[in-house]
């Protein structure tokens, strides 16, 4: 295990030495979503002078970057006398997000080149364009390098575009700028995009996940696999029954169907209120995908993998990509990696743990789910 942790500040200078005495480290990864994680720390002076706000951390997996990004909480100590206390000089739990949690910050502006009070009624839409363009328009013009002064996000730059996805369209307006990304990804060929840091910047990249499934394929056989849990659900939707604006007249209804998954299953309606007034861009249709990506036939599995010389996360499989996974009982399970999660203590070791299945796999609570579904739905309403 090599696990290497720096603090930078906002220009991504290290500002001391690595925080070598760690206790405990556990970070995950997210697809399309900011990762984020804990790590407990020995409180020495070094440490405490490092953990201040707007610093950021770095987490160095086998002198690869795992993830790197802004500290929420920089510093939650802990300190007690007796059997029950943490012993001098106690301890200290800083928590980060990757720095996809930057982004996750902005709203998509009507107008980004305006200033705020002269934001117009309209939309933002992009018609009829490739999916990584668009993608990389609403990113830069928001909180990039082509965004109004105030909203740059410092050091944060466009890498070199993969040239994938295919064409789509987007109408959003004051709607979260990563559910308006994920919207484009998904009609767009399943994208997925990322920050990563270089020795300058912080840099944006939108990629297509790779199918997988014949090369990254984990079992108890192979030693690779050491636990899981698997439940597959019937569909929350089959049947996206997308309306267009009430102000448009005639009013344009579409509906996108999984025709597969109702037959296995069976026929499951879901009214989706739409983000364009009509369909001439197929920004209806593309409301409806997205609805029944998130509920088709929900597969959640977790696994607790270990990493051989044959397969280690993030070297040879990472988020987006799909994988097969081998039950006990024969079934073979092949989905998307939607989270992988680093846990890691010196004394033990590191687990790493992926989940793998639909959109709607998590690992996240109830109530977690609700709020992220609300927020959703009236990013929506805004887009009308």
């Amino acid at each position: 295990m090599a696990i290497q942790i720096l603090v930078t500040d906002e220009d991504l200078t290290v500002q001391g030495d690595p925080l070598d005495d760690w206790t405990s480290l556990d970070v995950t990864q997210r697809f399309n979503e900011p990762g984020s994680g804990s790590i407990q720390l020995v409180a020495h002076p070094y440490v405490m002078e490092q953990l201040q706000p707007g610093r950021r951390l770095v987490v160095i997996r086998d002198g690869a970057v795992w993830m790197a990004g802004p500290v929420e909480v920089p510093q939650q100590y802990s300190w007690g006398v007796g059997s029950g206390g943490e012993r001098p000089p106690g301890t200290v739990t800083v928590y980060l997000s990757d720095d996809l949690a930057r982004v996750a910050g902005y709203l998509t502006w009507p107008d980004p080149a305006a200033a705020w009070s002269a934001q117009p009624d309209t939309a933002r839409q992009i018609t009829s364009t490739n999916a990584e363009t668009i993608i990389r328009t609403l990113i830069s013009e928001n909180c990039g390098p082509a965004a109004a002064a105030a909203r740059q996000i410092p050091n944060f730059a466009l890498a070199t575009a993969a040239g994938v996805g295919t064409t789509t369209s987007v109408t959003t307006r004051f709607e979260g700028l990563l559910a308006a990304c994920r919207r484009v990804a998904i009609d767009g060929g399943n994208l997925g995009f990322r920050t990563r840091q270089t020795s300058s910047q912080i840099e944006f990249e939108v990629y297509a996940p790779q199918d997988l499934t014949a090369t990254a394929r984990f079992s108890e056989g192979l030693g690779n696999l050491r636990a899981l849990t698997y439940k597959q659900s019937a569909p929350t939707v089959t049947h996206a029954l997308v309306t267009g604006s009430e102000q448009a007249t005639p009013r344009t209804y579409v509906e996108v169907a999984d025709s597969t998954a109702a037959s296995t299953w069976w026929r499951v309606e879901q009214l989706v209120n739409g983000t364009a007034d009509d369909d001439t861009n197929g920004e209806l249709s593309q409301d409806g995908t997205e609805a029944l990506a998130e509920g088709a036939q929900p597969v959640e599995l977790s696994t607790e993998t270990v990493d051989t010389a044959d397969l280690r996360a993030g070297r040879d499989y990472g988020l987006g990509d799909q994988v097969t996974v081998v039950l006990p009982t024969g079934l073979e399970v092949a989905d998307i990696v939607r989270s992988i999660r680093l846990q890691a203590t010196p004394e033990t070791g590191e687990y790493v743990t992926s989940l793998v299945g639909s959109p709607e796999a998590t690992s996240d609570p109830q109530m977690v789910r609700l709020v992220r579904e609300l927020g959703r739905r009236l990013g929506r309403l805004e887009a009308r």
